[in-house]
């Protein structure tokens, strides 16, 4: 009789397993999320950070600098062959310096198109979309647990304030992300983009990925990041994320004209 009082109660325990771990809510997963990162108080303590490191793909790879400050600045630098390639948004404004751009480069700085724009404001939540989503005007929705290259991910789909979308994978056993899936708009074209992330390790109490792979979703071609170094709080500037005032060309000096010689006059 207790063996099949136990077969009543286990029974309807095992069905409803999987039900119970699809009915987590999207803030559960995200709170789940904010611990293993270290949780939410030493991510708040984090005001500042750079990043050093190399990108590339093949057998080409550049350094780059990226610096980013609350509330919503970021600078990014990349060295291409002696030449600086830069990406800055100051909170409200977007500006690039992009050598590479045009017949000969450009110098100076150009404020960045509309779309260009909304990606710079996602880059510069110092946080992540997930954290204090709400009150950013993000909009998250959890689309339950599925495999992921063997392993069990969550995911998330979350609609930036800006209207850009982004699917976030967060591992199953840790609940750190393990990849993330952008849509966003470039010169009027949707581009779909893929970023895996891995060698988590802690910098000022904080779990952060120091390898990525991006690249096209479908194509193999993919751009690998290293982090090489990160340090906590250093001291930016903010005149460092305004954009800069365009160097007055020099205007040319008029060279004096020589004197004509004199005619002489003509006696009656």
């Amino acid at each position: 009789m207790t063996r099949y009082l136990f077969h009543l109660i286990a029974l309807p325990l095992i069905a409803a397993a999987p039900l119970m771990a699809q009915t987590m809510s999207a803030d559960q997963i995200i709170a789940k999320n904010v611990e293993a990162k270290g949780g939410m108080a030493k991510l708040k303590a984090i005001k500042s950070f750079r990043m050093t490191g190399k990108a590339g793909g093949g057998p080409m790879e550049v350094p780059f600098v990226m610096e980013q400050k609350r509330p919503s600045s970021f600078y990014q630098d990349v060295t291409v062959q002696n030449m600086h390639l830069i990406e800055a948004f100051d909170g409200k404004t977007g500006w690039t310096i992009n050598p590479f751009a045009g017949y000969g480069g450009k110098k100076d700085p150009e404020l960045m198109d509309a779309d260009s724009l909304k990606s710079a404001q996602d880059s510069a939540d110092i946080d992540g979309p997930l954290v204090d989503y709400k009150e950013k005007g993000n909009k998250v929705e959890y689309l339950g647990k599925e495999d992921l290259e063997g392993g069990g991910v969550h995911k998330l789909q979350v609609t930036l304030k800006t209207g850009n979308v982004k699917t976030i994978f967060l591992d199953a056993d840790s609940f750190l992300e393990v990849k993330e899936a952008s849509k966003r708009v470039i010169r009027g074209t949707e581009v779909e983009t893929e970023t895996t992330l891995g060698d988590y390790k802690e910098e000022g109490g904080v779990m952060m990925a120091h390898s990525m792979e991006m690249g096209a979703k479908g194509r193999p071609e993919k751009q690998k990041i290293t982090i090489e170094k990160v340090e906590i709080n250093p001291a930016l500037d903010d005149a460092k994320f305004k954009m800069p005032e365009k160097k007055a060309e020099p205007v040319p000096e008029k060279k004096a004209e020589p004197a004509k010689p004199a005619v002489p006059e003509k006696k009656g």
